[in-house]
């Protein structure tokens, strides 16, 4: 098939989606008048303008950490390039790596649902996951994806596609278009291998590495960093969606003499098993360990946690992440700026997540102050 049949296909395929989507939703009332539309036009075209002015994101990480900064930040800027760990081996896209070979599409799908125009609505289409059958526990737009990636025979080309066909606010990109497993070593001398090993001793490891060492990143990921006016790392699981992007060499080493400021979204809660007993600082000081520089930036919570939620998180042994004062001066003693902010937010009433609109408008806050 050409490639143009191939992307021909795709985009049927998405104006399918989209027609089930607004199908869905009742369809919307058309304007009244043509002078509505104008005035919607002028307004449109107004903060279109003002988002390609915004300042150029690079968003480093995986899961749902990354795709909620996304949410709020697509509101500021058009500028956004997430680069997305490709370690995940649990769920659907850990099912379809073992049995397709093709890189874990979830974390990419949440940033392009996240990133999109409609967010709501085109996350019940490609967040749609099937309940029976052979293809029970796997999402709509993980299948997407995988069907994509086989018509075409690559992965990055595949999710390229889906960001032009979705038109979303910025990029994804995988952090690379090779297979790699994560490996590590607890303090015991254990070996483990693979993120669901990793995050099972994650409180315990002693170091990490990707296999094969050798892996390259995807060169529109260097570009990006290189082009960056703020580099923002988390917010996300520590072991298993930052560090696997920044253990790629290459990576790592264009942040670090990157001249934008790089920034650390502290995590609200700890994450049972992989960070059990870490604090902040445990975080950061993973993080310049494999960075080799520490963050410019570490944006914190400060606010409480309601006290139902704490004790459910708690039963899973999770515990609130706040600054000590010991933490604040080591920080500083870094050369780390702390900025603090109310970053909670309870999503579907059930979950602790942080506040993508408040989050967001901190990070423009930082890059306002940074950028000449």
């Amino acid at each position: 098939m050409s490639e143009g049949a191939v992307w021909a296909s795709a985009g049927f395929l998405a104006g399918c989606a989209l027609t089930v989507m607004f199908s869905l939703k009742g369809g919307k009332k058309r304007a009244a008048t043509n002078g509505a539309y104008r005035r919607r036009d002028v307004m449109g075209n107004a903060v279109e303008q003002r988002l390609l002015q915004g300042p150029r994101f690079v968003c480093v990480g995986g899961g749902t950490g990354l795709s909620t900064l996304l949410a709020g930040l697509k509101g500021f800027s058009r500028n956004i390039t997430a680069a997305v760990a490709v370690t995940d081996e649990g769920g659907s896209s850990g099912r379809l790596r073992q049995e397709w070979g093709v890189l874990p599409p979830g974390d990419v799908r949440n940033c392009l649902v996240a990133l999109a125009e409609n967010d709501n609505s085109l996350n019940r289409i490609l967040n749609f996951r099937f309940d029976r059958g052979e293809l029970n526990g796997h999402s709509l737009g993980n299948l997407i994806l995988l069907a994509a990636c086989e018509l075409v025979g690559d992965f990055s080309k595949a999710v390229e596609e889906m960001n032009r066909l979705l038109a979303i606010r910025g990029r994804v990109l995988p952090v690379t278009t090779e297979t790699v497993v994560l490996h590590g070593e607890t303090e015991a001398g254990k070996r483990v291998k693979g993120e669901l090993d990793i995050s099972a001793n994650g409180s315990d490891m002693k170091r990490i590495w990707l296999e094969p060492a050798s892996a390259k990143p995807l060169p529109d990921v260097i570009d990006s960093i290189e082009a960056a006016d703020l580099i923002v790392l988390g917010p996300g699981s520590l072991f298993t969606s930052i560090l696997p992007n920044l253990l790629l060499e290459d990576v790592s080493r264009a942040i670090r003499t990157s001249p934008a400021p790089k920034v650390y979204i502290a995590n609200l809660m700890t994450q049972t098993r992989e960070t059990e007993g870490m604090n902040i600082t445990a975080h950061l000081d993973w993080i310049a360990s494999v960075l080799g520089a520490m963050p410019d930036f570490v944006v914190a919570n400060h606010t409480p946690i309601p006290a139902d939620y704490l004790a459910r998180y708690r039963e899973k042994g999770a515990e609130p992440l706040y600054l000590s004062r010991d933490e604040e001066t080591y920080i500083e003693g870094n050369g780390g700026t702390i900025v603090y902010a109310d970053l909670v937010n309870i999503k579907d009433g059930k979950y602790l997540r942080h506040h993508s609109q408040n989050l967001a408008e901190i990070l423009m806050r930082i890059a306002r102050d940074v950028i000449p």
